[in-house]
Parts: C-alpha cells; structure tokens; sequence
C-alpha cells in the first residue's frame, strides 16, 4: 500500500506504518528541520529506502494524480487554516476509493481557549475546528464518511497516567520537552 503521512514531523507514524504494516511511506512537513530529523532517525533504525520524506505543503502537494492508496492527517489539522485545500489535494493524490484517516485535535464545544498550547503559542496561529466543519469539507472534496469516533475519554485517562512534571521541577530525560521546550508544561496544561 503506498502511504501518504501529511504534517509527517519527525516520522514516527510513518515509520510505524512501514514496520508494522509494510506500507510504502511517503512523508511531508512543511518545517524542513522536521524533514532533515525524520530522514536521519529513519537512516538510525536502517529503514531508509522504506520511507521517504519531503518538505511541501499540505495545501499544494508536489505529487502527481492518484499517487497514494491511502493517506493519514495526524495531529496536523490545528496547524492548517485551510483545510479546504488540504482536503481536495488529498482527493487529488489518492487513487479512486482510497482511504483517508484522520486522528486529530477538533473542537467540542464554543468557548475560548487557553494560550499557549501545544500546537499554537497564540490564537492567531491556531486553527481548531469542530467535527461538523471536518465532515462537511470532506464531504464536498468528494469523500464519503465511513467511520468517526471521539477519544477525548481516552486523552483525558492518558493525562491521568502520565501526569504533567509541575512547573519548576525537574524534567526525566525523555518526553515531550525534548522536541517541544520546557515550555510543553504549560502547553500541555492548558491542553488538559
């Protein structure tokens, strides 16, 4: 199956797709640094020539009609205001009946939210939508949906597990800080 990862950051999720589904993976950010680290942690665990990875827009993807089977949006749709666009490219790149997943951060209820957070220092560079808004542009760029599932109940009983590290105490040597800044504290406060 050839894999479109759109927003692909540092390729986990790609990589993940190529090891435990055998998937051909193709994966675009629009941060080159993201592009350069994924190409390098790819080349660490031998999997170079299994996935690939390239800096581009989601709005205005540099690959030809019917490229991909199928195609993933992870955590990426906060960071796209038009959606729209990213949409209609997806359509455009998948073969007829291809499949699109999308597992990301969408908006339940009205009201305002708290800055900074982990995707968006401010509100002007953060683009949270509802799922109605979701299912009614991916409607009109022409997919049907078939499946749809809330996991804000899973989110919240993973913050239960894995608590935030107060403000001012010491950070343990790997998680999100690493590639987000100390800053991920309040973020992910204010996330919760």
């Amino acid at each position: 199956m050839r894999l479109l990862d759109i927003g692909s950051g540092l390729g986990g999720p790609a990589r993940y797709f190529v090891r435990h589904h055998g998937c051909d993976v193709t994966g675009i950010d629009l941060t080159e640094e993201f592009v350069a680290v994924a190409r390098s942690l790819s080349r660490r665990l031998s999997m170079e020539g299994k996935v690939r990875f390239q800096q581009g827009s989601a709005t205005a993807m540099p690959f030809p009609d019917t490229s991909f089977d199928a195609a993933t949006l992870i955590h990426v749709g906060m960071n796209i205001a038009d959606k729209r666009m990213v949409f209609r490219e997806v359509r455009r790149v998948l073969v007829p009946g291809g499949i699109f997943g999308i597992y990301d951060q969408m908006r339940e209820a009205p009201g305002n939210l708290t800055y900074p957070l982990p995707w968006a220092t401010t509100r002007a560079a953060s683009f949270v939508d509802e799922p109605e808004s979701y299912e009614r542009l991916l409607t009109e760029a022409g997919f049907e949906i078939i499946w749809e599932r809330s996991y804000r109940e899973d989110a919240l009983a993973a913050f239960q597990r894995q608590p935030l590290p107060q403000p001012g105490a010491a950070l343990p040597p790997l998680g999100l800080h690493v590639t987000m800044g100390p800053g991920i504290i309040e973020r992910g406060a204010n996330f919760l």
